[in-house]
């Protein structure tokens, strides 16, 4: 009898560094290639050696574009991998985007560390740099969704839709034959751009996300709270600033303040899209429109009404530019990208308000500004807060402890074993207890780096 080690490299314990290795006598897995975001703990293991040999490492699969789940391929790279990366072709588009806007950033953070001084690390690296990018896409390897693709005699794998960003998918890996179903990062049944994920109907040993395991969504009028905040704005003659992601919440930001526009709910107030890495993405709405559901027709009326910053230089006109305005800029945890800019300038003003729009990873400037800090750290200083903040937790492009019951609920038999991951401790708890009760499945909160063996 086969035996398949899995072991968690991310993604155990904490929402980021999703990882998941899995070793069998044919062929090296590695499903996702996070890096570690948010507390200072989590991002120092980004810096570590892996547990494992990226070059004993034959494939890595995708479930989406996100950092949390493809930053850390350049690094991997680095250590020795020099197997094929696959994902959906707008998955990779977008991982690709998403790297190098990182890449970027790495550097010009560590040029600029190293010029002002205010980094312990002498001389500061970036994490990894562009040219390193470009090498990791040399690796990708686009396939389709709905395709059963084999990878050894007893192994193979298919991509199925699941919301949540554009190309994002969960996976079913065929594995001697028992069944094994990564989740990813599941989406929402009525999103405004993407259609409503698609149900695994059959799982062995499942691997499921747990982000808001412990919560619901709250049902907010996101139209009423947008049209409030810029009232506000225009009445105080300030700035609305959107912190962003930048694939899929930037575009349904752009989208909703597009209609409201449309349909003579707010005037015609300048909006701003200050997101390198968001206005790629935009690129690929309109290369891939099979996987959301924005018409052509929209999409240009939405790219027409939205004004996108396309230099620094700009980016210091917008905030030297005295009247109302609505700023949407990456990044959405606030842990870097050109919000940092604006903020550094405008938070210390009472005139300006911020609406955090998505989930606040534990350590992030986001979850701090969330939690109420009186100042905030940017660039080695401190600046006080004065803003009003402001926060949209029902935008969420994750599924809600409901919609995860929902998602599961087309299974047809009894898992053998289900493995609660990307969930910060108190959300993959309760939905642990709330899966036992009931679904009374056997499930289990695996640990950073914790070694399973299962024999099939």
């Amino acid at each position: 009898m086969p035996s398949i080690k899995i072991q968690f490299l991310g993604a155990a314990g904490t929402v980021t560094g999703s990882k998941i290795y899995i070793e069998t006598p044919q062929k090296n897995i590695l499903i996702d290639c996070g890096m570690f975001q948010g507390i200072k703990e989590l991002r120092k293991l980004n810096w570590t050696q892996l547990p494992i040999k990226a070059s004993e490492i034959d494939i890595v699969l995708l479930t989406h574009g996100h950092l949390d789940h493809t930053g850390y391929l350049p690094r991997l790279i680095q250590q020795g991998f020099n197997g094929e990366i696959i994902g959906t072709a707008p998955t990779l588009a977008i991982t690709e985007i998403i790297l190098k806007d990182s890449a970027k950033i790495n550097e010009e953070e560590a040029d600029r560390a190293n010029r002002e001084g205010y980094s312990k690390h002498d001389p500061t690296l970036p994490f990894y740099t562009i040219k390193e990018v470009e090498k990791t896409v040399h690796h990708f390897k686009a396939r389709e969704k709905d395709i059963w693709f084999s990878l050894s005699k007893d192994i193979e794998f298919r991509f199925r839709y699941n919301g949540h960003i554009i190309g994002a998918c969960f996976i079913e890996l065929h594995l001697f034959g028992k069944d094994f179903v990564f989740s990813g990062d599941i989406g929402r049944p009525k999103d405004l751009l993407l259609k409503p994920p698609e149900k695994p109907e059959w799982a062995d040993f499942l691997f499921i996300e747990s982000t808001y395991g412990n919560k619901l969504h709250q049902d907010q009028d996101i139209e009423e709270k947008l049209i409030g905040l810029i009232k506000e704005t225009l009445y105080k003659q300030g700035t609305l600033i959107i912190p962003s992601f930048a694939v899929e919440r930037l575009q349904t930001l752009m989208y909703l303040l597009w209609k409201l526009y449309q349909k003579n709910r707010i005037p015609n107030i300048p909006i701003y899209v200050d997101s390198p890495m968001g206005s790629n993405v935009l690129s690929v709405f309109e290369k891939f429109s099979d996987w959301h559901k924005l018409s052509k027709q929209d999409y240009n009326s939405l790219c027409d009404h939205i004004n996108i910053v396309t230099s620094y230089k700009e980016t210091w006109e917008v905030i030297d530019n005295p009247r109302p305005k609505i700023v949407i800029a990456g990044s959405g945890m606030v842990t870097g990208g050109r919000v940092l800019t604006y903020l550094k300038q405008l938070v210390d003003n009472t005139n300006t308000s911020i609406l955090l729009a998505g989930y606040q990873a534990e350590g992030t400037r986001g979850r701090q500004l969330q939690d109420g800090v009186h100042e905030i750290k940017l660039y080695g200083k401190y600046y006080t807060v004065k803003a009003e903040i402001h926060h949209i937790e029902s935008l969420s492009a994750h599924a809600d402890q409901y919609e995860l019951l929902d998602w599961v609920s087309k299974i047809k038999n009894i898992p053998e074993k289900v493995f609660l991951i990307h969930g910060e401790p108190s959300a993959s708890e309760a939905f642990d207890t709330k899966l036992k009760h009931t679904l009374n499945w056997k499930t289990h909160i695996p640990k950073l780096h914790e070694v399973l063996n299962i024999t099939v």
